[in-house]
């Protein structure tokens, strides 16, 4: 349960209560009325903005609903008190018997605590990745590879169909060059000396493999023969060959994507003149000469009559075209294409996860995803910020596979999928993360991922002891769902409950934002919050969670510790890391 949610309808139950009896006007716009946690926790638990919203409406002073509304909420067996603050805020303060209702409530759903029909099942396409297919991953991928795959774990979880999607940029002239480059390193398979890499070629040695394999497969039936013999059945086969090497990667970070969508596919079934011609239709196509770029004007700039598309009409600085000079289609009029294929398939959500590159990409994909579903699609997209590959705060040098990059398995396989989901996510997407080989394998609070991991296995350990020490004492999960929940009373016992119960609401706020790293922020404090708690029981031993010769405190304290454990592996199933049982 988001105990929030429940609270804004306890709100707006009391304030409609109210009005039955005359105390306010009918019909009400409760649209802005929220409950939310207070800026400063002394002040309750929770806080509602509702006499502040409908004092214009109702013509009556804040303060004098918020007396009314307070004495209607604390009527609630739930809550303790309902103060007034300010000009008519109310604060609740929840009471413990509520706290140790939301503790049994997560004992006995379990991890699937947290999960929300807010989404009501409607679908979304979440693309990611999407990298050229051109060689392997690099570490900036990894970041919008994770980010994009614990966007669509927690939408699901929110209760979305998510589609996962990959686009292959697999039509452009960066796969031409490929396929040369293939081709170079097939004659080498085949005993020629290549002494260098021409300039616009790709130069990393992953290659070879694939030359070597159309060696072995075709012999010398493509050597001397023209580059039209040969060009396209290199591009097919070198494509296919970086998409398994891709995929390869992707699966050693844990991630498997459902569809994956070719741009050349796409051109070949007219995708792209069916899109333009649907804009047409609508009037959103003309024949215009734009401006040149402000700045300095490229050389090659002329001011020539093009197919325009009406982007401005949806909130774009400026009309774009969608024809080159030669008669082809634009990237944009391929994208508008490959977008309207998407909202085709079923998806008016539409989620693009991108590198900061991009970035002026958004304006005119929005207004184009727009135009091009009548109004119904609606596309938003993440941008992901660079990271910076460090070891104790150096530059790391570049791999010799790669030939120009460090590439995502390097990492993956010297700090292990876990580690790099989790750090990839310590900042919001749009920031600039570093990632310190060094820092991010330290066993340290300064180290989230182990914090974090390490809460969960303390956990654990916790149980682990107490069958061992208490063998009397039934620890099940069965049995903790059947502890005396009411024996916490104490202060920090009541906080660490009040933290795990703030998860559902967590779930939902990240969802609607698209902001995966929340949920790594929420394990962060939910972790701090066992270990401060662990901390305190070393110097005082009232606050232990073993107590030999009291064993229902000791079974109650067991079952907020079990439901510790369950948060936080359900926080790590969203950012798709296993919780550790144990840290060695």
């Amino acid at each position: 349960m988001n105990l929030f949610r429940h609270f804004r309808s306890a709100v707006i139950d009391g304030i409609d209560r109210l009005a039955a009896g005359g105390s306010l006007p009918a019909g009400l716009d409760t649209g802005n009325v929220n409950a939310e946690p207070p800026r400063d926790p002394s002040h309750g638990d929770i806080a509602t903005n509702a006499a502040l919203v409908l004092a214009k409406q109702a013509k009556t002073k804040p303060r004098d609903i918020a007396e009314a509304l307070s004495a209607v909420l604390a009527d609630d067996d739930a809550v303790e008190a309902a103060e007034i603050a300010g000009p008519g805020f109310i604060n609740l303060r929840l009471s413990n018997g509520f706290w140790h209702r939301q503790l049994a409530e997560i004992l006995e759903e379990g991890q699937s605590y947290g999960d929300s029909d807010i989404g009501k099942g409607e679908p979304v396409n979440v693309e990611y990745v999407s990298a050229n297919p051109t060689g392997p991953l690099h570490v900036g991928h990894g970041r919008g590879a994770v980010f994009g795959d614990a966007l669509a774990t927690l939408l699901e979880k929110a209760g979305y169909a998510v589609t996962r999607e990959y686009y292959i940029n697999d039509a452009g002239a960066q796969i031409d060059a490929l396929a040369r480059s293939v081709h170079l390193r097939y004659r080498e398979a085949l005993g020629e000396t290549i002494i260098e890499i021409p300039d616009g070629l790709y130069p990393g040695e992953y290659l070879k493999d694939v030359g070597a394999r159309i060696a072995a497969s075709d012999g010398d039936k493509w050597v001397g023969q023209p580059e039209d013999a040969w060009l396209e059945h290199f591009r097919l086969t070198a494509t296919a060959a970086m998409m398994d090497l891709i995929r390869d990667d992707l699966a050693a970070l844990g991630i498997h994507q459902s569809v994956f969508s070719s741009e050349l596919a796409i051109q070949k079934a007219g995708r792209v003149e069916e899109a333009v011609h649907t804009l047409k239709e609508r009037g959103l196509i003309y024949t215009g000469v734009l401006e040149p770029p402000k700045g300095k004007k490229p050389e090659d700039w002329e001011p020539r009559p093009q197919m325009l598309f009406r982007a401005t009409e949806f909130g774009d600085d400026v009309d774009r075209p969608l024809q080159k000079s030669d008669g082809s289609w634009t990237y944009f009029a391929n994208d508008i294409a490959y977008h309207w294929d998407k909202y085709k398939r079923g998806s008016a959500k539409l989620i693009d996860v991108l590198g900061a590159d991009h970035g002026g990409y958004a304006k005119r994909m929005k207004a184009a995803t727009k135009a091009i579903s009548g109004g119904e699609g609606e596309l938003d997209i993440k941008f992901c910020q660079l990271v910076s590959l460090l070891d104790d705060g150096q530059p790391v040098r570049m791999s010799k596979r790669a030939g120009s990059f460090v590439t995502l398995r390097d990492v993956v396989d010297k700090v292990g999928k876990d580690v790099v989901r989790f750090i990839m996510l310590t900042r919001k997407n749009d920031a600039a993360l570093e990632f310190d080989f060094a820092r991010v394998t330290e066993q340290s609070k300064d180290n989230p991922v182990f914090y974090v991991q390490y809460a969960h296995a303390r956990s654990r350990s916790v149980l682990r002891n107490a069958a061992r020490d208490l063998p009397g004492l039934d620890t099940s999960d069965e049995a903790l769902r059947k502890a005396e929940l009411s024996l916490l009373t104490q202060p920090p016992e009541l906080d660490l409950i009040k933290r795990l119960a703030a998860w559902p609401r967590t779930v939902e706020a990240a969802a609607e934002a698209h902001e995966p790293h929340r949920i790594a922020f929420y394990l962060y404090e939910l972790a701090a919050e066992l270990h401060g708690l662990w901390t305190k029981g070393k110097d005082a031993a009232d606050l232990r969670f073993i107590l030999p010769d009291q064993p229902e405190l000791t079974q109650a304290r067991l079952a907020l510790v079990r439901a510790v454990a369950t948060v936080i592996a359900s926080g790590l199933a969203v950012i798709g890391v296993e919780p550790a049982e144990e840290m060695r």
